[in-house]
């Protein structure tokens, strides 16, 4: 009776994830473009989005780490560019001595952004200096006060942007390089389409028009310490999007880290069972029969 639940079991599991996958399928194949690029609807018009390309940063894979060289640049792109517009509203200044900073520096880097207060003499709302225990705040007072320098358009929060994103770090860098003026070969394809006056061409953004104009715009716009690579528009996407990759999922390393051990403990555990199994059952094995 155990061993038909236990094949039941099995085989309604096995229907399930044929069946998860098969609707991925579905759901996906319609709106696969030539050569596995994706479309997006805009105007009642069909337009190419090209797929980003992949991204690969030394905390890929199961035994990944942080780059904390990299992660530093990154956060050095995202307070002298992205900090302008974005927040980072999940992360504390505090966390940023996982980055490698000591607590000097982070007290004099949080000092350097000024957060929402309370006036004691007054109880007004004021602002102050940041302290370590505070986490980045917006650049805007409020939403309405973002689309108003936006042309109505509220800059997304960026500490989950990683992850809330298909393609996570790889999508971000491709949005930040992904610029352009637009190809001719689209405006003949669809003459219908046009880049709104207050949008711009990104060949990997979904519909090719975003409201955001590009952030990084020259080489050498940040200026990196010496013995670090040439902060190129490809280096700064690269190292942001990593920062961000990291915002997102601090504990990602860690994780992956600490799940080896796991791994080897239950299949240790799985083995000591079986073998448990075999010595508790043994005696109760019928014995074979010896026939003249």
């Amino acid at each position: 009776m155990i061993r038909i639940f236990g094949i039941l079991a099995g085989l309604f599991f096995s229907l399930s994830v044929l069946w998860a996958f098969i609707s991925g399928a579905i759901a996906v194949a319609p709106v696969l473009g030539e050569y596995g690029q994706f479309t997006e609807p805009m105007a009642d018009k069909v337009f190419h989005e090209k797929h980003p390309p992949a991204l690969h940063l030394q905390s890929d894979g199961p035994f990944g780490t942080w780059d904390l060289a990299q992660l530093q640049r990154g956060f050095q792109v995202y307070k002298e560019v992205c900090a302008a517009c974005h927040s980072l509203k999940f992360v504390a200044f505090r966390d940023l001595e996982e980055l490698g900073y000591d607590k000097g520096q982070v007290k004099t880097i949080a000092a350097g952004f000024q957060v929402p207060g309370v006036d004691p003499n007054t109880g007004e709302a004021t602002t102050r200096p940041g302290m370590p225990t505070d986490y980045f705040p917006s650049p805007y007072p409020n939403e309405t006060a973002a689309k108003a320098a936006n042309n109505n358009a509220v800059p997304p929060d960026l500490s989950l942007m990683a992850k809330a994103r298909h393609g996570g770090p790889a999508y971000i860098h491709a949005i930040l390089t992904g610029y352009g003026p637009e190809p001719e070969a689209l405006k003949q394809q669809f003459p219908d389409f046009k880049v709104p006056s207050t949008g711009h061409y990104n060949k990997y953004f979904p519909s090719l028009a975003i409201a955001m104009p590009p952030p990084l715009t020259a080489e050498g716009q940040v200026s990196y310490a010496e013995g670090q690579p040439k902060p190129t528009i490809e280096q700064m996407s690269t190292d942001v999007s990593a920062f961000l990759e990291w915002t997102a999922e601090p504990k990602k390393v860690k994780r992956t880290q600490t799940g080896w051990p796991v791994l080897g403990f239950l299949l240790f555990a799985t083995i000591l069972a079986y073998l448990a199994k075999k010595q508790v059952w043994a005696a109760l094995k019928p014995k074979k029969k010896h026939t003249a």
